[in-house]
């Protein structure tokens, strides 16, 4: 009988860590795909959005304090909340990110750096972990702002965006609407070489493998050009039916067409933003 109840508990245990590698695998990460809402985040007009991201950006670069990138997350978070967004569409690293993390933090802290604090008889310096810790943070930040504008933005009005918010720059004879189609086609383009990679990734791991197949250096040679090999034909293939498909629409100009602009929303949105920024760099100065 105890044999059996153990045996029983093994398989029970089992099939719990197979079910938990199932999900794994099967959740999906959303990225640079709008998430359906009627929030007021997603009635701002694009180019506000990529203007309060970029301008938020270029200060927290400038001045990387700890006040700003905390009022940085907590614009992130109340835009989200106001914007609806789930949990589930918040990409989870794996472990081995976390553990490259960790491995980053041990080096940067053997570096030293002040303050430097007693550690027994040896002392350990803060500074550089300080510092590591704080580019991850802004890290952090600015990938999840550049995220819920994907989540709240149809790809299709980021072009016409571009084109307007680089106006003025066609006075000077620069090609604006030419880089905003190539603005849209590459975030066009991103979701699908995700699916094109992930349905590459799931063939390959159906693929059976010859008798007596061992890894070595030339096994992992010869996966990597059969994986890029199907990648390019992939892409090509990709690249071909969207070119095709641009010119049954009649050519690149119906991309940046759209008559969109700001509103009243907007103009409180840059308040906002405006508001945010200046106080991120009163409080760096203090």
């Amino acid at each position: 009988m105890t044999t059996s109840a153990s045996t029983a508990a093994q398989g029970e245990r089992w099939d719990r860590w197979s079910r938990r590698r199932r999900q794994r695998r099967q959740r999906s990460v959303v990225l640079l795909r709008q998430i359906p809402g009627d929030s007021v985040i997603h009635r701002l007009w694009a180019g506000t959005k990529l203007v309060a991201v970029v301008a938020y950006g270029v200060i927290l670069s400038l001045v990387p304090s700890w006040p700003g990138i905390a009022i940085g997350a907590v614009l992130l978070l109340a835009s989200s909340r106001l914007a609806g967004i789930p949990r589930g569409a918040v990409p989870r690293p794996p472990r081995w990110f976390w553990a490259v993390m960790a491995l980053g933090a041990l080096a940067t802290l053997a570096s030293g750096g002040r303050p430097e604090v007693p550690v027994g008889s040896a002392r350990v310096g803060l500074g550089d972990l300080e510092l590591y810790l704080r580019f991850a943070c802004l890290s952090a930040v600015l990938l999840g702002a550049s995220a819920l504008v994907g989540w709240t933005t149809a790809l299709g009005d980021v072009a016409p965006a571009v084109a307007r918010l680089g106006a003025p720059l066609r006075r000077l004879r620069l090609p604006v609407d030419e880089w905003a189609v190539t603005v849209a086609l590459c975030i066009r383009s991103l979701p699908l070489l995700v699916d094109e990679m992930r349905v590459l990734v799931a063939a390959r791991r159906l693929r059976p493998r010859p008798p007596g197949h061992r890894w070595n250096l030339d096994t992992v040679v010869d996966e990597g050009i059969d994986l890029m090999t199907a990648v390019l034909a992939a892409s090509i293939r990709r690249a071909n039916e969207m070119g095709e498909a641009i010119s049954a629409r009649g050519g690149t100009g119906q991309i940046t067409a759209q008559p969109l602009g700001p509103h009243r929303a907007d103009a409180l949105a840059f308040c906002v933003v405006a508001v945010a920024g200046a106080a991120a760099i009163g409080l760096a100065s203090l």
